[in-house]
């Protein structure tokens, strides 16, 4: 506490807005770190709840101590008035863009990929042949690829949909083929020993045991979707969306505007991966990962 309070006054003799910051860091830190140790009611929530105010206070003092222009950060109260008075355009360009693009995607990518995964599982020259392929178009640039499908499918939603299923399908592929390896010889051979066919094993022990790894793309694949689909509207789109927002406020300066649309994004990005998180919490209990939090 002594040495904190030594850089704080410190500082303030260099710069008296950079000490109010410090201080405002360290008490937060102070009482985020009483709560864990504590362990406070809630803590679990309040402690990433104080965290996320400390620094969005820390954003708000810093823009208003220092002057910051707009155009190079808004303050966040700044962004949360335009996001109140922009609410009816933000709905039009969430659905525009997360609903009909991002979601549509990655369903169609992760579905498609997860049934890719099964018959190369039953091949061997897709197992050699395939993945190698795979991966090399997976590393294709997205920048590149994008405007190149927008001129196949048009300014619709059609072409964000292609560009969110190349960007989820490998690495959904890749985890889906991964979990499809997860059994083990010893326990295929006691499904083998119990007559089980192909589709039993496959239903009864190997996705089972391909469920961490299916969950893992899942995740992954949430936040491309949203890059994905906002990274297409640049390159052509009609009047509504994330993407066409986002470029066209950049042009009239309204910084503001764009943090918000950024908000929108990463909430239903944070929350597409919460509910895959929380899924795969449910669904895979058994695995030792999750017993080792539950106990």
């Amino acid at each position: 506490m002594g040495g904190a309070v030594l850089a704080v006054v410190l500082v303030a003799i260099l710069d008296w807005r950079a000490a109010l910051l410090l201080a405002v860091w360290l008490g937060a830190w102070a009482l985020n770190a009483w709560m864990a140790q504590a362990s406070v009611a809630g803590a679990r929530i309040l402690v990433p709840v104080v965290f996320g105010l400390t620094l969005l206070t820390l954003w708000e003092l810093a823009v208003r101590l220092f002057e910051v222009s707009p155009v190079i950060l808004p303050a966040p109260s700044a962004i949360a008035l335009a996001f109140a008075a922009n609410i009816p355009t933000l709905w039009v360009d969430f659905v525009q863009t997360i609903l009909r693009g991002a979601l549509v995607g990655y369903v169609l990518g992760c579905g498609i990929a997860f049934l890719a995964a099964l018959a190369i599982d039953r091949s061997a020259f897709l197992q050699k042949g395939l993945l190698p392929v795979g991966n090399f178009i997976a590393a294709l640039p997205i920048v590149g690829t994008a405007p190149i499908l927008v001129m196949w499918y048009g300014f619709g939603p059609s072409s964000k949909v292609a560009v969110v299923v190349a960007m989820v399908f490998f690495p959904m592929l890749v985890n889906a083929v991964q979990g499809m390896k997860e059994s083990d010889a010893i326990q295929r051979d006691l499904m083998h020993t119990y007559a089980a066919n192909y589709w039993q094993t496959l239903l009864k022990l190997r996705l089972p045991t391909a469920m961490p790894f299916l969950f893992n793309g899942l995740k992954i694949c949430s936040t491309l979707a949203l890059i994905g689909a906002i990274v297409a509207e640049f390159f052509g789109s009609p009047t509504v969306g994330m993407g066409f927002r986002i470029k066209i406020e950049v042009g009239r300066l309204a910084m503001d505007m764009v943090w918000a649309e950024i908000t929108v994004a990463a909430l239903a990005g944070s929350g597409l991966y919460g509910l895959m998180a929380l899924m795969e919490r449910q669904l895979t209990f058994w695995h030792p990962s999750h017993r080792s939090v539950r106990n």
